[in-house]
């Protein structure tokens, strides 16, 4: 009665159901880890936020690595803006999803060393060539207040790190590659400016990042195995539809002929 499933056609429905089963699993497992990763972070960024800021040098310090947990930890710093070493951050977006800059001014603290302040964003003009005109900071000694960062790179933000740039524009922000052109000792990461705020609203400030959204990862792997699941149900509903079809189709051929009755 099944012996149709030894068919060409129905061999390949068969491996390509076995073959789809395990690949659903293993995207209902890896939404899943997106989920546990995004909650995971949530309660990062929400105690870090919550928590007092603290001086930068307590949590970061030269050739150092930005720790996990201290994520968008807001830390304190004094001493003064060095606009001469500024630089800016290409195809950065602000809160509208606009192209332009984000403005990158080193910082040199009272010991000497150097902490990387980003100071928000600039729109840029349509040709990108040249050092574009960035309002400026507060000049004298001052404390600053930002949120912690690490050090960026392509593989964690996607963004390549292209070389031969117009002069004082980079793509990634890295701490190793500021300490070698300012010759200074320079803090791990950097900071995202929180005060004080810039006169003019310009550079506009970064925003806190949001961190109560857990997003669509846990429905995703929810249905991922839904599916997995409905595969060999739909599999077997076609085996029998199949079969009965077929049963149906052999007893028509088999039924005698009825003569038709005299008139």
């Amino acid at each position: 009665m099944y012996r149709f499933l030894l068919s060409r056609q129905w061999v390949i429905l068969t491996l390509v159901m076995l073959a789809l089963i395990p690949t659903m699993i293993e995207l209902g497992f890896w939404q899943l880890h997106r989920h546990e990763h995004k909650v995971a972070l949530n309660k990062v960024i929400g105690d870090s936020l919550a928590a007092k800021p603290v001086p930068a040098e307590t949590l970061t310090s030269p050739g150092a690595t930005v720790r996990h947990v201290d994520l968008y930890r807001r830390v304190t710093a004094k001493g003064h803006f060095d606009t001469a070493h500024e630089v800016v951050v290409r195809r950065r977006t602000n809160t509208n999803g606009d192209i332009g800059y984000h403005v990158l001014t080193p910082f040199v603290l009272d010991d000497g060393k150097v902490l990387l302040v980003n100071r928000g964003w600039i729109p840029a003009d349509l040709a990108q060539t040249v050092y574009p005109k960035v309002p400026a900071p507060e000049s004298g000694e001052i404390t600053v207040t930002g949120r912690l960062m690490p050090d960026e790179t392509t593989a964690e933000s996607g963004i390549k790190d292209v070389q031969g740039l117009p002069d004082r524009q980079i793509m990634l922000i890295s701490s190793g590659q500021q300490a070698k052109g300012l010759g200074k000792q320079v803090l791990a990461g950097y900071i995202e400016l929180v005060s004080p705020a810039p006169k003019g609203d310009s550079p506009e400030l970064i925003a806190a990042p949001e961190h109560n959204d857990i997003g669509p990862h846990m429905a995703y792997a929810i249905q991922w195995w839904l599916f997995s699941a409905a595969v060999p149900v739909g599999w077997f509903i076609l085996a029998r539809r199949e079969a009965r079809d077929r049963a149906l189709a052999a007893a028509r051929e088999n039924a005698p002929e009825t003569e038709p009755a005299p008139a």
